[in-house]
């Protein structure tokens, strides 16, 4: 292909896309990354698109469709009904990735005051949780993109390519049963990113979405969970895809938000084991002794009877072996004389001059 041919189809295809990363036109167009950097040097010098980090941009795009602040007012009741319905699936203490589309914004603002970690990529999201002390939001990298008020190019990829979390909220430019494609194809490697980090996938699509094909592929429907959209849209599409096995949830306008996950679950009291009893020894009854009644009993005639001699002065009390009262017992050996003044072997006592 010539250079002239690549150019203008790589100026067509931003005219429609307003941004793309040079992996994408290379593989859009067949040529190597090089090559189509040096294209876009050439279609820069013309002023109608500028280069960025690892992609191009369009300078001054024909439409306000891809301006946040102007799509933020389409089909706005539509959004906020199926913001408070969203909003009602995230549970405390989760974390949350949330894309740059308006219909996710919508859900940000219904998230209230739980205690989150939030992961995302848009700025007006971003932005929503400055002041909040109950928020934890975490900000891709990347090249800002005015229009959109979202961060894109391969350090946003990189960034939720590293990320976990436990709930995604997309949107998406339309859903048929082929799956889900996007209108703007800066976001879709971001979004793809973004799908494998989490571990379960809500896409939030108004009425208008449904049947409808935007310029890219993002996934198909075994990559979703869960669709959240309104009352308005087709029936025999919703069922279609119930019958493909994901989960859709229809949102009704005015409809009151679900106030049982905005209270936050604290932890189950703790159970508190008594601490065992020991057994208790059984008491042993005492009778009571009668006024002049003896502590010792005195022995029976058969006790006395059958004693011996020797056993003479032996109490009921002594044992075998017991150690008897040093205090009571009395010594019959004579005591021993007090010693007198020495004498020689001759009876008489030695003087020496």
């Amino acid at each position: 292909m010539r250079a002239e041919q690549r150019q203008k189809r790589i100026e067509e295809y931003l005219q429609r896309a307003e941004f793309a990363s040079l992996e994408e036109l290379a593989r859009n167009l067949g040529a190597s990354v090089s090559t189509i950097r040096r294209d876009l040097t050439v279609l820069e010098a013309g002023g109608n698109f500028r280069r960025t980090h690892g992609g191009a941009r369009l300078v001054n795009p024909r439409s306000d469709e891809f301006v946040f602040s102007a799509r933020d007012t389409h089909q706005l009741d539509e959004k906020e009904a199926i913001g408070r319905l969203c909003a009602g699936l995230i549970q405390p203490r989760q974390t949350v990735i949330i894309d740059a589309g308006t219909t996710a914004y919508h859900i940000a603002l219904n998230l209230g005051e739980r205690t989150l970690q939030i992961v995302t990529n848009s700025l007006p999201v971003a932005n929503l949780f400055t002041a909040s002390q109950r928020v934890e939001v975490v900000v891709s990298g990347g090249v800002i993109y005015p229009r959109l008020g979202v961060l894109v190019g391969p350090l946003a990829v990189e960034a939720f390519s590293r990320a976990h979390a436990d709930v995604a909220i997309m949107s998406g430019g339309g859903i048929t049963l082929d799956g889900v494609t996007n209108s703007h194809a800066l976001l879709i490697e971001i979004q793809r990113a973004m799908i494998q980090a989490a571990g379960r996938v809500i896409f939030c699509l108004d009425h208008t979405k449904f049947g409808r094909q935007s310029v890219a592929h993002l996934c198909g429907l075994d990559s979703v969970d869960t669709i959240v959209t309104d009352s308005a849209a087709p029936p025999e599409l919703v069922q279609a895809l119930r019958e493909r096995g994901v989960e859709v949830l229809v949102a009704t306008q005015n409809a009151p938000p679900q106030i049982a996950s905005l209270v936050e679950p604290g932890p189950p009291p703790a159970r508190v084991e008594p601490p065992p009893v020991p057994p208790q020894r059984p008491r042993r009854r005492i009778k009571p002794r009668a006024a002049g009644e003896s502590r010792k009993p005195e022995p029976s005639q058969a006790q006395l009877s059958s004693r011996s001699p020797n056993d003479a002065g032996v109490g009921p009390l002594d044992r075998v072996g017991a150690e008897p009262d040093r205090g009571l017992e009395r010594s019959s050996a004579p005591e021993p004389p007090e010693p007198g003044p020495a004498e020689n072997d001759l009876g008489s006592d030695l003087s020496w001059d």
